[in-house]
C-alpha cells in the first residue's frame, strides 16, 4: 500500500503473499460482487473502523461458540465445518481473492448459514475480535515459506501467536496442519511460548487426522509429492 493510501494510524505490516493469482471466472465475480459483501462479519479494516472497536460476535452469530480459520485455501475445511456444526459460527479469512471466490462458491452450493468472511490478513481481523471471545482455531497448511531467512514470515511467530492467544478463551483449541518438518519444529517450539499447551500423548496424536477431519486439496498435493501430513492439536491455558 503506498503511503497516501495508508490509513491513518494503521501499523504498517508487511504482506509475503499474493492477493490474486489467475483471472477469476464469471462465476466467481458473480459470487463475490453478491455474496462477499453479506458475509462481512463487519468493519475489520482500519479504513473503516480506525478506532479498532471490536465487532460485535453476538449481533453476528447470536450466543453460538465462534471458531476462526486462518488461511482457509480453497474452503473445503471451512465448509464442512460449518456444515457439520450448525450451531457454531466459523469465520475465515483469506487474503488470497481466488480462494475467497472459491469459497464463497462452496458456501452456496452448501447453503452454509453460520459463517463470515474476511478477504484480508488475519492480523486486521485479531485487532477486533474480543478478548477471550474464540473457541476454536485453525491452521491448515499455511504457507511454509522454506528458506530460512523467511521463517519469521511464517504464522508461528510473536506477530501472529501473541494476539492469536489474546483472542482465544482459556481452553480453546488451536489446530495446527502442516507437512513440513521444520514447520512442525517451529510451531512445537514457539505456539507452547505464546500460552499453548501441546495435546499429544502418543505418536497417533499427530500423525493420524482428527475424526472430524475433511481432506484439502493442499493435503492431497502433499501425500501426492510423498510428504508426511502432521495434526497438531493445542490448548489455550
Amino acid at each position: 500500500m503506498s503511503q497516501d493510501k495508508h490509513p491513518t494510524g494503521a501499523p504498517w505490516r508487511n504482506f509475503h503473499g499474493r492477493f490474486k493469482g489467475k483471472a477469476l471466472r464469471p462465476k466467481q465475480e458473480e459470487y463475490l460482487a453478491e455474496d462477499l459483501g453479506k458475509l462481512s462479519p463487519g468493519p475489520v479494516d482500519w479504513d473503516m473502523n480506525p478506532a479498532r472497536k471490536p465487532i460485535d460476535l453476538k449481533a453476528l452469530f447470536g450466543d453460538r461458540e465462534v471458531w476462526l480459520e486462518i488461511g482457509f485455501g480453497g474452503g473445503e475445511h471451512m465448509v464442512h465445518q460449518a456444515v457439520e456444526n450448525p450451531g457454531v459460527g466459523i469465520i475465515g479469512c483469506e487474503p488470497y481473492i481466488n480462494g475467497v471466490a472459491m469459497l464463497l462458491g462452496k458456501i452456496r452450493d452448501a447453503d452454509a448459514r453460520n459463517v463470515a468472511v474476511y478477504p484480508g490478513d488475519v492480523r486486521n481481523m485479531f485487532d477486533v475480535l474480543p478478548e477471550q471471545s474464540i473457541s476454536r482455531a485453525f491452521l491448515l497448511y499455511p504457507d511454509p515459506w522454506p528458506k530460512k531467512r523467511h521463517h519469521k514470515r511464517r504464522f508461528v511467530t510473536e506477530q501472529h501467536l501473541t494476539p492469536l492467544a489474546k483472542c482465544l478463551k482459556l481452553g480453546a483449541i488451536f489446530r495446527v496442519a502442516t507437512d513440513i518438518p521444520d514447520y512442525v519444529r517451529q510451531t512445537l517450539e514457539e505456539v507452547p511460548r505464546h500460552g499453548f499447551e501441546w495435546l499429544a500423548e502418543r505418536p497417533a496424536d499427530w500423525r493420524e487426522p482428527w475424526g472430524d477431519w475433511i481432506s484439502t486439496r493442499y493435503e492431497q498435493k502433499a501425500l501426492r509429492e510423498g510428504r508426511v501430513p502432521h495434526y497438531l492439536t493445542f490448548r489455550r491455558v
